[in-house]
């Protein structure tokens, strides 16, 4: 059974139509607060077909005002330039055999891995591990990289990855509900445009199907893209 909370917010939203990207956070604002600050998304339903090879989407897009989520990252280097760079930057826990040890024994309390080139002859073991949460390393998403500073100031800058799943929908955080309506206009707007130039090459027809903001406990709100038409 819905909340009175949901219910009252349903009540706020025309469910049959699709909003400019600034008047759908309008909306999501007035929205009945939840207790805590949650945690807003974005959720795309794309027309291609993920289980093939030349329709995957998937990349990275810096935010513009920051996720407003502290993220935790580890980072696999051996002893050395880049190893003392990840910790200077600010990465929590750095270390090469100690954390693959950690690792292989199921510990995954962070939320980013990088690691350097040569670190991943051995990180790739971790498959089982890493790959089903989504926190194996990739050069793809920049988390492969000598310079591991420069990895770590982006994640932790609200750097964040979007990837198709199996049923061929993307969702990804745009920030949090307590952030003014223009940083999350803004951080959306830098979102759509990301996943929007990421069409590949083997998708036909329509590639955006629709688009929906949200936060945690909160109704969608359906985001009109014509105004990114121009961009897929």
């Amino acid at each position: 059974m819905p909340s009175k909370r949901y219910k009252k917010a349903l009540e706020q939203v025309d469910s049959t139509k699709s909003y400019p990207l600034k008047s759908a956070v309008e909306v999501l604002g007035k929205f009945p607060k939840a207790k805590f600050n949650e945690t807003v998304d974005l959720a795309f339903r794309l027309g291609v077909d993920p289980k093939q090879s030349d329709q995957m989407v998937r990349g990275t897009v810096p935010l513009p005002h920051g996720s407003g989520k502290t993220v935790k990252v580890l980072v696999f280097a051996k002893s050395g330039p880049a190893a003392d760079a990840a910790k200077a930057a600010g990465a929590e826990f750095v270390g090469f055999d100690d954390m693959i040890k950690k690792c292989v024994d199921g510990w995954t309390d962070f939320d980013i891995a990088i690691a350097t080139p040569d670190a991943m002859s051995e990180v790739r073991k971790l498959g089982k591990v890493l790959g089903p949460r989504g926190l194996m390393p990739n050069p793809k998403t920049g988390t492969v990289t000598d310079d591991t500073a420069k990895a770590v100031r982006e994640v932790k800058a609200g750097r964040v990855e979007f990837k198709i799943d199996k049923a061929g929908n993307i969702h990804v955080p745009v920030g949090k509900l307590s952030f003014n309506p223009l940083q999350l206009e803004e951080n959306a707007r830098a979102v759509i445009e990301a996943v929007a130039k990421a069409r590949p090459v083997g998708a036909k027809g329509a590639y955006m199907n629709s688009c929906t903001i949200s936060a945690t406990m909160s109704p969608p709100v359906r985001v009109d893209l014509k105004e990114f038409a121009a961009i897929q």
